[in-house]
């Protein structure tokens, strides 16, 4: 598992480096428009695993939101973003094991509505939504063998924290869950928050 411990410093360096931007947005904790965007270590699993073969694929994760801040606790957000990985080569096997995969290439699109405890510096949050994600899937365990190319519907979750004293600053897990191909892709993601308005109003 050392790629995915290098993955999880890297996106911390990422992190570190969005959380000490110069003040460029305003908090997702008001009312306004906003522009949202995330990146940080994808990944994709099988809903179901066996508790002595471990399958999962790891790569790269990125979105776009347009936010709709209607109060300090609720907003709407179409999204977009990709999804891109492939099998982690780094999983101890057995000599005679499968060569047993799970992966996702996929671009994501849909919405989804976010409920915020604004708390001042850490303001948790929870998301989900609809959506459809379109590309090629691949659920290869000893529990399915399924191969997928074109357009499935997701349902995306998210739990995550704002963070600062204007909570631009998002750390996040977010989930999208393909029922109909027995797997999930998801993602450890940091992000931030850009204003539309010229002027948030205070509530």
């Amino acid at each position: 598992m050392n790629t995915f411990t290098s993955k999880i410093n890297q996106l911390i360096c990422v992190l570190l480096f969005i959380f000490f931007l110069p003040q460029l947005s305003t908090a997702q904790t008001q009312k306004g428009r906003f522009i949202d965007i995330s990146i940080g270590l994808g990944f994709s699993a099988a809903n179901t695993q066996s508790e002595e073969i471990e399958t999962i694929g790891s790569g790269f994760y990125a979105q776009g939101e347009y936010v709709f801040g209607l109060t300090k606790w609720f907003s709407v957000r179409p999204y977009a973003g990709f999804i891109l990985t492939s099998p982690d080569k780094n999983l101890t096997r057995e000599e005679n094991e499968p060569n047993y995969e799970v992966t996702t290439k996929a671009f994501l699109i849909g919405g989804k509505v976010r409920i915020t405890a604004p708390i001042p510096y850490v303001a948790p949050y929870i998301e989900t939504g609809l959506g459809a994600s379109i590309g090629s899937f691949r659920t290869y365990t000893e529990f399915s063998d399924i191969e997928e190319n074109g357009l499935i519907y997701h349902i995306p979750f998210t739990i995550g924290l704002a963070l600062g004293r204007e909570h631009k600053v998002g750390v996040e897990f977010t989930y999208f869950f393909h029922p109909t191909i027995d797997q999930f892709a998801g993602a450890i993601a940091a992000g931030i928050t850009f204003s539309l308005d010229r002027k948030s109003p205070n509530l």
